[in-house]
C-alpha cells in the first residue's frame, strides 16, 4: 500500500476524528500524523542504499546494560515491579538522505507490519518491519498480540519467557479494558510460538469491542506494555532512571488508522530505524524479570541487533 497526496499533518491525536492517516507515536509521546489524499495497492519501487560503514555507537555497553538488569531486579525485590522492558539505541552516522533504500532491505524480514514513512519538511524518516502487532481495529474489535519471549529455537524458551508473556498478557487485558465493552475482553491465544528471520518468539492475542475512539484508546493503552513493563506506571518509572537517554520513534507505535471505515494497524515499533541529522538509529531491548540472567539479557539485546546491523551495513 501507498499513500500519496500529503494533505495534512498533525500533532495532536485528538485530530484522529475523520480520514485516512499514517501514524508515529514516540515512546515519549511524540506524535506524528500524516493525512494522505490517496491509498493505492501497489508495488513498492525499489531503491539504492547506500551501506552504513561506520561504527555502531550504544547508549549502554555491555557492563552498563548489565547493571542495568540488576537494577531492574532490586526493584523487583523491593516490590516496585514486577518486569521492566530495558533497551538501548544503537546509531551510525549515515550518508542516505531517505530511508526508501534500507526498507526495500527490511521487508527481506517478512514482518507483518513493515512500513516506511518519509516525510522530509517534517524531518521525519521511518523505516520498520515490526513483527508485533500493538492495536489492530477491525470495526468495533480491537486486538493487541504482545510478544514476550525470544529464543534461537522453538523449544528453547525458559520458564522467564512464559511468565514474562502471561505478565504483560494480564496488563494487557487491563488497559484493553479500560475502553472495551464490558465482558467483551478476551485472549484469543496464549503462548503461541511463532518463527521469524534468525529467532522464534512467544506471542498472544488479546481482543475486544470497543464504540469510543482513537483519542481515547491510545490514551488508555499506550505505550506498548511490551516494551514498558508491569506495573506500567512503575516500569516507566524505573525505564527513566535506568536508560541513559530517549527511546525516541523505538518502542512507539506505527501504522495507519482509518477512522472512516474503522481499521488500523499500529505495529509497536521494534525493528524499527529512524534517520535525523545524518545520523541512523535503531534499538534493541529485553525484558527483565526476577529471574533474568544479566548477560543472557545482554545477549538476547545482540541476537536481536546483529540482522538489523547486517542489513544496514550491506549494499
Amino acid at each position: 500500500m501507498v499513500a500519496s497526496d500529503l494533505r495534512e499533518v498533525s500533532h495532536d491525536v485528538r485530530d484522529l476524528v475523520a480520514g485516512r492517516w499514517a501514524v508515529a507515536i514516540g515512546f515519549e509521546g511524540d506524535v506524528v500524523l500524516a493525512r494522505f489524499g490517496s491509498w493505492r495497492e501497489q508495488e513498492y519501487p525499489r531503491h539504492p542504499w547506500p551501506p552504513v560503514r561506520s561504527h555502531w555507537r550504544t547508549s549502554l555497553d555491555q557492563p552498563a546494560y548489565e547493571d542495568a538488569v540488576r537494577r531492574v531486579q532490586h526493584e523487583i525485590r523491593r516490590g516496585w515491579v514486577y518486569q521492566v522492558n530495558v533497551c538501548r539505541v544503537l546509531s551510525a552516522a549515515c550518508e542516505a538522505p531517505t530511508l526508501h533504500g534500507l526498507y526495500d532491505r527490511l521487508t527481506v524480514m517478512g514482518a507483518q507490519f513493515g512500513g516506511c514513512l518519509d516525510l522530509p519538511d517534517h524531518g521525519v524518516h521511518i523505516a520498520s518491519a515490526s513483527p508485533e502487532r500493538f492495536l489492530s481495529q477491525a470495526g468495533v474489535t480491537l486486538s493487541s498480540s504482545p510478544i514476550k519471549g525470544t529464543a534461537g529455537t522453538p523449544d528453547g524458551f525458559l520458564d522467564k519467557d512464559r511468565a514474562e508473556n502471561v505478565m504483560i498478557v494480564d496488563l494487557v487485558r487491563n488497559d484493553l479494558s479500560r475502553v472495551a465493552r464490558t465482558g467483551s475482553v478476551s485472549v484469543r491465544q496464549l503462548l503461541g510460538v511463532e518463527p521469524y528471520p534468525g529467532l522464534f518468539h512467544l506471542v498472544s492475542t488479546v481482543q475486544g469491542d470497543v464504540d469510543t475512539g482513537w483519542p481515547d484508546i491510545l490514551r488508555a493503552t499506550f505505550p506498548p506494555g511490551s516494551v514498558s513493563g508491569a506495573p506500567k506506571h512503575s516500569a516507566l518509572d524505573v525505564i527513566g532512571k535506568v536508560e541513559p537517554c530517549a527511546r525516541q520513534w523505538y518502542c512507539g507505535a506505527f501504522g495507519w488508522i482509518d477512522i472512516d471505515n474503522r481499521r488500523a494497524e499500529l505495529a509497536v515499533a521494534i525493528r524499527t530505524f529512524w534517520l535525523s541529522d545524518g545520523t541512523l538509529k535503531f534499538g534493541t531491548g529485553a525484558g527483565i524479570t526476577w529471574g533474568s540472567d544479566p548477560a543472557g539479557e545482554w545477549e538476547e539485546t545482540e541476537l536481536k541487533a546483529r540482522r538489523l546491523i547486517a542489513l544496514a551495513s550491506t549494499g
